[in-house]
């Protein structure tokens, strides 16, 4: 897949000799969701700020659909759509006058309104205002407004930031919506570990202004695997462990026995083993390092 946005080498300070962003090379393919994942603070907004021209640009290059971005800012931004920290909309007025307004700035056809309503699910709203919605509801009338003129790229900035469980099962369930039946290719930023490795097709990590890893879900995934273990519960740790260590690189950790996870066949061969020499196996836990452990695990590395 084509990149949609690929940036290389982007630094960005917003005090001499304190850098915010660190060498930043993204590459976002067309089609995908992309997870950047990273703490408050590691820069994942100023990195969108960059993308959509609302900072300078310092040093380094950002390419959107192809094009250079300080080259052709007004055609790029033309075929995106973007949510900055806070929603921004008119408490006073409905979603549909809401979203009017940007209607009239983009010149969309009036129809489009009502799809942008069906497609966030606020199309039964009436005559409520603004003011009056949970968080989710705002959230996803400011990802309608970012939808009027029918972007090919969406940047979402921390879109389930402070919202309740149910708020978040509605923003991560439109995104992934979007990106199947719209084709929207999108960009989520996020603090929140288990909502990215949910809907994610792509993930990126950034930590103190470096980016750590890149990379698609599957790849991660490899990730995990490699750090996962087989928890293995007997009558009789000491001589299980004794056994084990013969025929495997076991290890015993907290008084737990942990073998690597390899593949099944390794499994039923330590329990066989086990078995075969008079042990009770009274279970067997697979472990696998879900993505919040990776990312400790990954950004500890670098600190």
């Amino acid at each position: 897949m084509s990149a949609i946005i690929k940036t290389e080498n982007l630094d960005f300070a917003f005090q001499p000799g304190v850098k915010t962003l660190d060498q930043v090379s993204l590459s976002v393919p067309e089609g995908a969701i992309y997870g950047f994942l990273g703490p408050n603070g590691a820069g994942k907004t100023t990195t969108l700020r960059l993308l959509l021209g609302l900072l300078r640009n310092q040093h380094g290059t950002i390419e959107l659909f192809g094009q250079d971005f300080s080259r052709n800012r007004i055609m790029i931004l033309k075929k995106l759509g973007s949510l900055i920290e806070q929603p921004s909309l008119y408490g006073h007025l409905t979603a549909r006058e809401n979203l009017e307004i940007y209607r009239v700035i983009h010149q969309c056809a009036k129809s489009r309104i009502d799809e942008v309503l069906q497609i966030v699910g606020l199309e039964n709203t009436g005559r409520k205002k603004a003011r009056q919605f949970s968080l989710g509801m705002k959230q996803r009338l400011s990802i309608a407004v970012a939808l009027v003129h029918e972007p090919e790229l969406l940047l979402l900035d921390e879109p389930t930031n402070g919202l309740d469980p149910n708020g978040i099962i509605e923003v991560r369930e439109l995104i992934k919506k979007l990106n199947r039946e719209q084709h929207t290719t999108i960009l989520v930023s996020s603090h929140i570990l288990s909502e990215v490795e949910k809907m994610a097709t792509h993930v990126g990590i950034i930590h103190h202004g470096k980016l750590l890893f890149q990379g698609t879900m599957a790849e991660l995934q490899l990730m995990k695997k490699s750090n996962a273990n087989l928890e293995i519960e007997t009558s009789d740790n000491a001589k299980a462990l004794a056994l084990l260590q013969q025929a495997f690189a076991v290890q015993e950790v907290e008084g737990r026995i942990l073998l690597p996870l390899n593949n099944r066949e390794e499994s039923a061969q330590a329990n066989r083993i086990l078995v075969q020499n008079g042990i009770d196996v009274y279970a067997l836990h697979p472990q696998h390092s879900n993505l919040e452990q990776l990312f400790l695990d990954i950004t500890s590395e670098n600190k």
